[in-house]
């Protein structure tokens, strides 16, 4: 059983531990090549750090597969088909309590072609 003490000091631990994350940034990065999204998520990373920004990952998420199956033929062997498969690979980054100047460079970042970002505040 816990006492009034307590409650109260986990509670104060809980409103302090919020007071300090006051801005956060959420990057969702998506691609089909990891070398790629490796590449980008150094770049974001790289260029948060050097703005005083604290990074928090890359995060690598589970890599989402499509797969298709189109038949070889329409008429004859037309029970064979082949399988193609599509990997979607996912990276997420948090930076926590950006600068005006960290924002503003990651908003003019120049990024490999096939890169696709998902920048959230909150």
């Amino acid at each position: 059983m816990t006492t009034d003490n307590e409650t109260k000091t986990k509670t104060t631990e809980k409103t302090e531990k919020t007071e300090e994350v006051k801005q956060k940034v959420r990057i969702k990065i998506r691609a089909y090549d990891n070398k790629i999204i490796d590449k980008a998520t150094k770049t974001i990373i790289d260029t948060a750090e050097r703005n005083g920004a604290k990074v928090v990952g890359p995060v690598p998420l589970p890599t989402e597969k499509s797969k298709f199956s189109v038949g070889r033929s329409t008429f004859v062997h037309k029970t064979s088909s082949e399988q193609y498969e599509m990997r979607t690979h996912k990276r997420l980054i948090d930076i926590v309590n950006p600068n005006a100047k960290a924002i503003d460079s990651l908003m003019n970042l120049n990024l490999p072609s096939g890169v696709d970002i998902e920048i959230k505040m909150s």
